[in-house]
C-alpha cells in the first residue's frame, strides 16, 4: 500500500464500498471516469477504471449518492428524454455498485408516452495496482476484446471480464463500448447488470461481503435514535474489514482501514478486536492466532516481540514502534477476552505467545530506569507505551497466575515500580494544576505536549469481578486530566484534539498535530467513566455521536481538530481512511461504556456500571455476546440498569 502524502488523491468526497479483498472507489457522480482513485479493485488492482453510463447520448444529472450498506452505494441520476418535458425530468437512472463487482443500472420512465432510449456504457481499465495509482503512475488503459455477453481485457497479472445481463445490442471493443436500445412505455422500468470478474494469480480470491461473520448481530435502541445507527453501521464496517489469515483460512482479523491500509497493521487489529469484544470472541480469537505466528522466536533482545512498522508520532516526539505496542496488546486482548468467554482451551493455546510477550517486556527494562523504551533502548520513553506496558503487566500477570505460570509476581512488582517513578518523572508541575508529559528523553527532560494520547494512561484494563486494575496516574493526577480533558484547547466539541490548540506545533488536519482520532476520543469516554468523571466523559461522548451523525455514522480514522460551532459540522480530513478498523470499533465500545458491561465468565459474573447521568437517555443494547452467548441489558433514564437476557449460568456481581 502507498505511504500516504501530500501527493496522495483527495477521499473525503469518495464513496467506499468495500468488503474485502473488494473494494469501489466512487465519485459523487456515480461516473467512473479513471480519475483519482476511482474504480473497481480487488486486492489491491484495479479492475475497472472507468464505467461512464449515457443515456440518450448524455450524463445523467445527479441528484443523490449515498451508502446504503458497507459494500454498496446507490447513485441516482435524472435525464430529461422527452423532447417536450420542460423542465421535469422525466427518466430516472438508478445504478447500484457493490465491492463484489457487480452493478444495476436501472432506467425508470415517468414520459406520458414510449420512449426509445439508447444506454450506453463506456468501460476501461489499466489493471494498475492501488500504489501506481495514487502515485499517477496508473499507465493507459488496455485494448479490449468483445467476449460473451461484454468485454475482456489482459495483463501479465490476469484477465478481467465485464459481462452484462442482458447482452448488448452493439459490443465496440475498439471503443469500449457496450450500448443497448431499450422501449420504455410510460412507467417502464428497464434494468441492465454488469458483473466484473478476475481471473489470475494477482487477484486473490472472488471479494463479496464475507461469508465469515465473527460478530453477534447486535441492536441498539432508546431515547436518542443515533445509537441504533451507530451500531449498524460500525458493525458494518469492521464485517467488511474482515481479512482471512491466508494459511488459516479458519483465523480472521481486521484489515487497519480502506483505502489505504487494506491489510492487518499488528497494533490496530489487537486494539480494534479489544474494543470489539462486545460483539464476540471470534475476532480476538483468530486475530491472536495469526500474530502469534508471526512472534518473533529468534534468541536475542528481540525475541518474544511481535513485528511492526515505525509510526510517526507527531512535532517534537520520536516515533513509536507499532510492534512494541501490539507485543504490549497481546497479553492484554487474551486476558480480557477470557473475562469476555474467550474459551479456556483457546487461551491455553494461546499462553506461551503470551508469555513471550511478557518476557520480551522483562527483558526490556532489567537495566536502569523501569521504563519500555520505544522505539530504541537509548532515546526518549513515551508515555503512551509506559501505559501499555503497565497494562499489560497487571493483566498479564494475572493470566499467568491463573494457569499457574511463574512470572506473575515479578511484573507486579516491576508494574509497581513503574507506577511509583512515572508519578514523578511524567508529571509537569504548573499553576494550573500540573499535566503527563508526552515523553521524557533519556537525560529525564520531559516533553511537555498534551494531547489525546493522554488517555491511554485512563485504559487501565479489566480484572475479575468487574474491576479494573490500577492505573500510572495518582487519583489527584487523574483528576486534573479529566479537568484538562473537559478545557476547549483539548476537547473540540467534536472529540479530543490529539494536540492542544495552545501548542506551537498545533494543526487541526495534522494527524498527530491537532486532528481528532476517534479510538483515543473513545477511549478517554470509557477511562472518565470507569474513573468517576462523567461530566467531561458526556461531553465527549456527545461530540463523538456529533460527529459520527454528520459523517452518516462511518466514522473515519481521524477528522480536522476546528472548534466545533453552532449549526457547523466536522471537517473531513482528505487523506483518513474511511471506513477504519479502529473507528468502526471504537463506536461499539462507546456505546457499551455508556452501560458498563464488566464481565468476568470464568466467574460467572457479570458487574453493570452505567453512567448514572443517563446522558443519552434510555438506552438498550440487545444480542451482544458474553460467555458465548446472548447478552442484552437496558439503562433506564434513571441511570439504572438491568439485564434482559443473558447466559443462565451468569450471575449479576456487585
Amino acid at each position: 500500500m502507498p505511504r500516504r502524502s501530500a501527493d496522495l488523491p483527495p477521499l473525503h468526497r469518495s464513496l467506499i464500498c468495500l468488503a474485502l479483498p473488494g473494494m469501489v472507489i466512487s465519485s459523487e457522480d456515480g461516473q467512473l471516469t479513471a480519475q483519482g482513485l476511482e474504480g473497481f479493485y480487488r486486492a489491491g488492482r484495479r479492475l475497472l477504471s472507468r464505467c461512464r453510463v449515457l443515456v440518450a447520448g448524455r450524463e445523467p444529472l445527479s441528484v443523490q449518492a449515498r451508502m446504503v450498506g458497507a459494500d454498496r452505494a446507490r447513485f441516482v441520476g435524472t435525464v430529461r428524454a422527452a423532447p417536450d418535458a420542460g423542465p421535469d425530468p422525466d427518466v430516472v437512472v438508478e445504478r447500484v455498485r457493490h465491492a463484489d463487482g457487480t452493478e444495476r443500472i436501472t432506467l425508470r420512465s415517468s414520459a406520458p408516452r414510449p420512449l426509445r432510449l439508447p444506454l450506453e456504457v463506456s468501460l476501461g481499465t489499466d489493471l494498475a495496482e492501488l500504489g501506481a495509482v495514487a502515485a499517477g503512475k496508473a499507465g493507459r488503459e488496455l485494448p479490449a476484446t468483445v467476449h460473451d455477453a461484454g468485454m475482456r481485457w489482459s495483463s501479465p497479472a490476469g484477465h478481467v471480464t465485464v459481462t452484462s445481463t442482458p447482452a448488448p445490442t452493439d459490443a465496440l471493443a475498439s471503443a469500449n463500448l457496450l450500448r443497448w436500445e431499450f422501449d420504455l412505455p410510460p412507467g417502464g422500468v428497464r434494468t441492465v447488470e454488469l458483473k466484473v470478474r478476475a481471473d489470475g494469480p494477482g487477484f486473490g480470491r472472488a471479494a463479496g461481503h464475507s461469508a465469515v461473520r465473527p460478530f453477534a448481530v447486535a441492536q441498539a435502541h432508546g431515547d436518542d435514535p443515533r445509537v441504533g445507527m451507530l451500531l449498524r453501521t460500525c458493525i458494518d464496517d469492521l464485517q467488511a474489514l474482515i481479512v482471512r489469515d491466508p494459511v488459516h483460512s479458519t483465523d480472521v482479523c481486521l484489515a487497519a482501514g480502506a483505502p489505504w491500509r487494506c491489510g492487518p497493521a499488528p497494533a490496530e487489529a489487537l486494539a480494534a478486536a479489544r474494543m470489539a469484544l462486545p460483539l464476540g470472541t471470534r475476532l480476538a480469537g483468530g486475530t491472536l492466532r495469526a500474530l502469534a505466528r508471526t512472534q518473533l522466536l529468534a534468541a536475542g533482545a528481540e525475541f518474544g516481540r511481535l513485528p511492526g512498522p515505525l509510526r510517526h508520532m507527531g512535532p517534537g516526539l520520536p516515533p513509536s514502534c507499532t510492534g512494541i505496542e501490539a507485543t504490549l496488546l497481546f497479553p492484554v486482548l487474551l486476558a480480557e477476552a477470557r473475562r469476555w468467554g474467550l474459551a479456556e482451551q483457546e487461551v491455553a493455546e494461546l499462553l506461551p505467545a503470551a508469555e513471550r510477550c511478557l518476557h520480551w517486556l522483562r527483558a526490556a527494562v532489567r537495566e536502569g530506569r523501569p521504563y519500555v523504551p520505544d522505539p530504541t533502548a537509548g532515546g526518549p520513553v513515551r508515555s503512551e507505551t509506559q501505559a501499555h506496558a503497565h497494562r499489560a503487566a497487571v493483566l498479564g500477570a494475572d493470566l499467568l497466575d491463573v494457569y499457574g505460570r511463574a512470572g506473575g509476581d515479578e511484573l507486579r512488582e516491576w508494574a509497581g515500580r513503574l507506577r511509583s517513578r512515572f508519578r514523578e518523572d511524567f508529571w509537569i508541575d504548573d499553576r494550573s494544576g500540573g499535566r503527563p508529559a508526552a515523553a521524557c528523553a533519556a537525560d529525564g527532560r520531559p516533553f511537555p505536549q498534551l494531547g489525546s494520547g493522554s488517555a491511554h494512561l485512563l485504559d487501565t484494563g479489566l480484572l475479575g469481578a468487574g474491576s479494573y486494575a490500577p492505573g500510572l496516574l495518582s487519583k489527584v493526577q487523574t483528576e486534573q486530566l479529566a479537568r484538562l480533558y473537559g478545557g476547549p484547547a483539548l476537547d473540540s466539541g467534536w472529540g479530543l484534539r490529539t494536540l492542544g490548540v495552545k501548542e506551537a506545533s498545533f494543526n487541526p488536519f495534522g494527524h498527530r498535530a491537532g486532528a481528532v482520532r476517534v479510538q483515543e476520543t473513545v477511549v478517554a469516554v470509557a477511562g472518565l467513566a470507569a474513573a468517576g468523571y462523567e461530566k467531561e466523559a458526556v461531553s465527549l461522548l456527545g461530540g463523538v455521536l456529533a460527529a459520527a451523525k454528520a459523517f452518516e455514522y462511518r466514522l473515519p480514522e481521524m477528522y480536522a481538530g476546528e472548534q466545533r460551532v453552532e449549526g457547523g459540522a466536522p471537517l473531513a480530513h482528505p487523506a483518513a481512511c474511511r471506513p477504519a478498523a479502529v473507528s468502526a470499533a471504537a463506536g461499539v465500545h462507546l456505546l457499551v461504556s455508556c452501560v458498563g458491561v464488566r464481565p468476568d465468565t470464568p466467574a460467572g459474573t457479570v458487574t453493570l456500571s452505567p453512567m448514572r447521568s443517563a446522558p443519552l437517555g434510555e438506552i438498550g443494547l440487545a444480542g451482544l455476546r458474553v460467555a458465548g452467548h446472548a447478552f442484552s441489558v437496558r439503562v433506564s433514564r434513571l441511570g439504572l440498569a438491568m439485564v434482559e437476557e443473558a447466559a443462565d449460568a451468569l450471575q449479576l456481581g456487585r
